[in-house]
């Protein structure tokens, strides 16, 4: 079995592999520091619920983009599977393209994105990335990474703005039924998720209008709230909840692990 892992800021999205096909997939939060055993213990907890034996895992990959938890994080999955663990970057030999100026700099999870978006669809694509930052990868049929475009995250902008006034409260993620909203809580909901849906699809039109050779890319959403968002969208056209772990599993492949 490969154990794959897409590390963001807030969480970690953990998935194991048969061959090629998904048996099970979880969560772990990142945003605390935890020491390798104690990596081990979380992971190892969330295998059980699903009846993964440790040992059962033969490969082990990740893409990562917060640096602070991967290597106690990589050193916990050594010491749980025994099998070392391969970390997909911007250096990895893969399929991609990347057509920016500045390559190095690009993050892993964009990386496997962009991959995984190729491989799947053969079609010039925008995947829209909902995570702790909103992201727009952009990549041709043919695995030409273009870049694309960064933005705060749906609830990384909810949180800080609870947090920086003060009558302001926390609340749920949920669509309210208006854009006018009648009550507080569901004022915050219309302006953090219709806002969040319009400012998808004005940064689409924009990526259209600049795509080359005049093609019109498909648009697939991802990450988190993926789903909750599509359908305030009029530009997002599918939801493919494990399109990042997916571009682990190709990668993983590509680079040779065999599970």
């Amino acid at each position: 079995m490969l154990l794959a892992l897409d590390i963001g800021n807030t969480e970690a999205t953990v998935a194991v592999y048969r061959g090629d096909d998904l048996v099970a997939m979880g969560r772990l939060t990142t945003n605390a520091p935890r020491t390798p055993d104690e990596w081990a213990a979380a992971t190892a907890a969330l295998l059980a619920q699903h009846e993964v034996p440790a040992r059962a895992i033969r490969a082990c990959a990740l893409a990562s983009v917060a640096p602070p938890v991967t290597h106690d994080l990589m050193e916990g999955l050594r010491l749980l599977t025994g099998v070392e663990v391969l970390a997909i970057d911007a250096g990895s030999p893969l399929p991609v393209v990347l057509d920016v100026d500045e390559p190095k700099a690009v993050g892993a999870d964009r990386i496997v994105n962009a991959l995984s978006a190729s491989l799947t669809y053969r079609a010039d694509t925008v995947v829209v990335d909902f995570g702790t930052a909103t992201t727009f990868d952009c990549v041709t049929r043919d695995g030409r990474f273009l870049g694309g475009a960064i933005m705060p995250g749906i609830r990384t902008s909810a949180e800080y703005l609870t947090r920086k006034t003060a009558k302001l409260p926390a609340v749920d993620m949920a669509a309210p039924p208006r854009a006018i909203g009648r009550a507080t809580v569901e004022a915050i909901q219309a302006g953090v998720l219709f806002g969040a849906a319009d400012a998808v699809d004005g940064m689409i039109d924009r990526v259209r209008r600049e795509w080359p050779g005049g093609v019109v890319p498909r648009v697939v959403a991802t990450g988190g709230l993926a789903a909750m968002v599509a359908p305030l969208s009029r530009t997002i056209e599918l939801v493919d909840r494990d399109l990042t772990l997916r571009g682990i599993r190709f990668a993983a492949r590509h680079l040779g692990l065999d599970w």
